[in-house]
């Protein structure tokens, strides 16, 4: 039985990314622990205004619940997932078994990620295993989508049609390191591209004009929801290679009400990608809810639904 988890017709990202539409993605974490009821409720807020939800595998290395079970979650109520999948807790043998689960279910759209470091997370004793890395996992989900494994034995019981996609960071120090891993990706088959959270606009632009430029794949801005100074001086602090600038701190630390100010300045933001790139992915950490108001904000319609067939 084919895709025995969708109960409800969906959109599909892929015919919105193929079809050029501008993209809207946004990002929810899956519970720590058994009760998926605020993640739903968080992902259902968004309904109709993006065109898929990223599901996180152990973001920063903190324990959370499945990705693939999370995604399952989502899709038995009617929400379009993009499950996460990091190389650092499994090896190719468990990437390849969740991947085969992944299109079992109905989960296509995936989103290859190395890892953070287990140093960085709540089980810092843990071993990290990184068999692959981002790169060489986008390498065998082409592999399954043409029917073999990583070892280029066949798939007896039917090759994969997953949807594979990447991150991108266009304020990587490195220019030539960026360009390289970027061209590496989609060489790899990378269908498309979601940035970490963007602050430097300018950087963007020069990315999108020297190094994505008729790459003919969709790029995602990362835009996040800062809802105090302190929450934008904590970032500055733990989250490594981001930079929020003095200004965006100090408007934020004059603010009466720092929380709606932080809206506007995402919605602004999302105003300024819609220029440079072909969509945006939005995170609001445990305030998924107002990424709607935010789009409201920055004049984004609802999104055009495509059913899948």
């Amino acid at each position: 039985m084919h895709n025995i988890l969708t109960t409800t017709p969906l959109s599909s990202f892929r015919a919105a990314a193929q079809a050029g539409e501008f993209l809207v993605t946004a990002e929810v974490a899956p519970p720590k622990g058994g009760d998926p009821t605020h993640m739903i409720e968080m992902a259902a807020t968004l309904k109709g205004r993006v065109h898929a939800v990223n599901i996180t595998d152990g973001s920063r290395a903190v324990l959370r619940m499945s990705s693939l079970v999370a995604s399952a979650i989502l899709l038995q109520n009617g929400i379009e997932p993009i499950c996460q999948i990091a190389c650092r807790d499994r090896n190719r043998i468990g990437l390849q078994a969740d991947l085969m689960g992944a299109h079992a279910l109905g989960i296509h759209n995936i989103l290859a990620l190395t890892g953070d470091p287990v140093k960085a997370g709540d089980h810092p004793e843990a071993k990290g295993v990184f068999d692959l890395e981002s790169i060489r996992l986008l390498q065998m989900i082409q592999k399954l989508n043409h029917g073999v494994d990583c070892n280029e034995q066949p798939l007896t019981d039917g090759a994969l049609n997953l949807f594979p996609g990447a991150a991108v960071d266009p304020q990587c120090n490195s220019w030539s390191g960026l360009q390289s891993r970027f061209d590496r990706k989609l060489e790899a088959g990378a269908q498309f591209f979601q940035s970490q959270l963007i602050t430097d606009f300018e950087r963007l632009e020069k990315f999108m004009d020297q190094i994505a430029g008729g790459c003919n794949k969709p790029i995602l801005a990362g835009i996040f929801l800062l809802k105090s100074a302190k929450n934008a001086q904590f970032i500055n602090r733990c989250v490594p290679g981001v930079n929020i600038p003095q200004d965006i701190i100090d408007r934020l630390a004059k603010a009466k009400k720092p929380l709606e100010e932080g809206m506007k300045i995402a919605a602004e933001q999302v105003q300024v990608a819609r220029q440079l790139c072909h969509g945006v992915h939005m995170m609001a950490v445990k305030r998924e809810d107002l990424i709607p108001q935010i789009l409201d904000l920055a004049g984004v319609a609802p999104v055009n639904l495509v059913v899948s067939k």
